[in-house]
């Protein structure tokens, strides 16, 4: 009953198909003009014609008409820059979004490191880290120390 009385809710547009469907447009804008053209170009073709004729009053029409056509021309023209500005703006949009999803994603990750990792048990690691190597310094040096006539010997 409602989606009778205030329609079906609408898709939610993705900025791809927003973005293909400004493309349509831009194309078809880029066709109207190129036929406006043709129109504005067949005109003047008359009104030469209708002035070699001596017509002056149907070749000043036919120039009327080509400023119309010209001036429809100049508006498909502002149409077709609010669209290219418009799909500038949405890719700018769909660039910040999906950097600012990554960096989310970032956070949370780290989060879950740091979770993850205990300040406790980063000493405990550095400190039996630290043990090792004196034990292993101590087993370097016994190991250097020098055995039997060496270790007599003096070097004065």
């Amino acid at each position: 009953m409602f989606s009778r009385m205030f329609g079906k809710p609408k898709p939610e547009a993705t900025t791809v198909t927003t973005l293909d469907k400004l493309n349509e447009t831009l194309e078809m804008l880029e066709k109207k003009e190129k036929v406006l053209l043709k129109k504005a170009a067949a005109e003047v073709e008359k009104a030469k014609e209708f002035t070699r004729a001596k017509n002056k009053r149907a070749a000043i029409q036919c120039l009327k008409r080509k400023r119309l056509y010209e001036q429809q021309i100049e508006q498909l023209g502002n149409f077709q820059l609010r669209i290219h500005d418009q799909m500038i703006m949405l890719e700018g949009a769909k660039a910040t979004t999906e950097t600012v999803d990554a960096l989310r994603t970032g956070a949370n990750a780290m989060k879950a490191m740091q979770k993850a990792v205990n300040i406790d048990d980063v000493d405990k690691t550095m400190d039996e880290i630290n043990e090792q190597t004196e034990n292993m310094k101590q087993i370097q040096e016994a190991l250097s120390a020098p055995i039997g006539a060496a270790a007599d010997f003096d070097e004065a």
